[in-house]
């Protein structure tokens, strides 16, 4: 991966009054390639309960900026030393259905074993750039949404887990600013609003 290119990237913020909140896209250098560290929300949570998702949050009082937040939130969900994670750069602030402007943290972690917080982490996968990079693990699909409008969203499959929502979106830009990855310039197929998703 390039992260130099995620490091000199000009990322946008949104300012538009919704709550803050940070995550953190975590790069592990293992079995000989680089690759992506997600966690998989218990599905206890009230807000997207058993979907794919980077360790993050909402911003605290306490948090001294958004960086700080993604790494407590890190620390938190996956026990990650803050000290061990070297941030390279930052993505696009998106917005999400909750309300939330979402800044994305790019940063670099050990290879090692993370324990996952039960309270809000049923799992932690580590999934091959390699993998996510396979077109033929990508789809996507158009459709109608309540809170964006015509949207356009991106599904990932990989070693049984379904990446999609506000962290694929995440994960669309990362993979084309830092690998020769290209999303598909259409969409695999329009739906209605209410059609099921791929899962």
């Amino acid at each position: 991966m390039d992260l130099e290119r995620v490091g000199n990237f000009p990322a946008t913020e949104i300012n538009n009054g919704e709550r803050e909140a940070a995550v953190l896209a975590p790069i592990v250098a293992c079995d000989g390639g680089a690759h992506v560290l997600f966690t998989k929300r218990a599905d206890h949570l009230g807000e997207h309960p058993g979907q794919m998702s980077f360790p993050g949050g909402g911003r605290e009082p306490s948090d001294r900026n958004l960086k700080a937040t993604a790494l407590r939130e890190a620390n938190e969900e996956i026990g990650l030393d803050p000290e061990q994670a070297d941030i390279v750069g930052r993505l696009d602030e998106i917005s999400t259905v909750t309300r939330y402007a979402v800044r994305p943290f790019v940063g670099t972690i050990p290879d090692q074993e993370y324990v996952p917080d039960e309270r809000e982490v049923a799992e932690i996968a580590v999934l091959s750039v390699a993998d996510l990079t396979d077109l033929d693990k990508y789809e996507s699909e158009r459709r109608d949404h309540p809170h964006y409008g015509d949207i356009r969203l991106h599904f990932f499959h990989v070693d049984g887990y379904t990446v999609w929502g506000a962290t694929a979106r995440i994960l669309v830009q990362l993979l084309e600013l830092a690998t020769d990855w290209e999303m598909p310039a259409e969409a695999d197929r329009e739906v209605d609003p209410d059609a099921d998703l791929p899962m």
